[in-house]
């Protein structure tokens, strides 16, 4: 019997989220994946706080290769674009760094990068997104998505300051309104830009309604891990594009 496969994830102190959606989608793979958590403190979202936050990184990869986990994920999509188009590169290598001086050697991922990779690798280049952030942190996003030459055709901010509040927003509002979006040129909808946001139950209902791909955070997380754990970036109901 072989070891299951261990993802360590790095996550806001306050997520109640991208811990059940990404073992959920996991599980569906059939394969045996065992979960292990840092937390770094974050309790509103705004700039200054997402900002300490990443100064914790460190902290959080030492942790984590202690465990030797195969896998670390930097799971917070919007503290990472908060610091400027391609701030993922930087903070991927450095977590690859630090785990590889703590005596591991694991694959490394960030929520950020993953949704970038996620949409050249299928080559959608104009998206509408939805987020709980205030405005100016989704302006951060969109102005992050097309440096990476994705352009954002439509946005809507959900103005949920409160990490904890933002757990609590019920997903299946999420395709109602994904719907009242500028969807005119779209290639594809995030349908939420942040892995604390539950969205993944939303999915199917807003690709058969919209009649788009529809990804997530989370899913593209799932993605970016599976393609770098060299497995089928597949997941049963987590939408077209993880289809297979």
């Amino acid at each position: 019997m072989s070891a299951p496969t261990r993802i360590g994830l790095v996550v806001p102190s306050s997520n109640t989220t991208i811990e059940t959606e990404v073992p959920e989608m996991l599980r569906r793979t059939g394969a045996d994946y065992t979960f292990h958590s840092s937390r770094a403190v974050l309790h509103n979202v705004d700039a200054e706080s997402l900002e300490a936050m990443v100064g914790q990184a460190d902290r959080c990869a030492s942790e984590l290769s202690d465990a030797r986990v195969d896998a670390i994920v930097y799971a917070c999509l919007v503290a990472l674009m908060a610091r400027g188009p391609g701030a993922h590169d930087a903070v991927e290598e450095r977590l690859g760094e630090v785990a590889r001086a703590g005596g591991a050697d694991p694959a490394i991922s960030s929520s950020a990068g993953a949704l970038v990779r996620m949409l050249r690798a299928h080559g959608l280049t104009r998206v509408a997104i939805l987020t709980p952030y205030m405005d100016a942190l989704t302006q951060l996003v969109r102005e992050y998505l097309e440096a990476a030459g994705i352009t954002v055709v439509d946005a809507l901010s959900l103005r949920v300051p409160d990490n904890v509040a933002v757990g609590r927003l019920d997903p299946l509002r999420l395709p109602e309104l994904a719907a009242g979006l500028d969807l005119g040129g779209a290639d594809a909808v995030i349908i939420s830009a942040c892995v604390q946001m539950p969205s993944l139950a939303a999915i199917p209902v807003a690709e058969e309604r919209l009649g788009l791909p529809v990804l997530s955070a989370a899913t593209a997380t799932v993605h970016d891990l599976l393609e770098r754990l060299g497995r089928p970036a597949e997941v049963p109901g987590a939408g077209r594009l993880l289809a297979g």
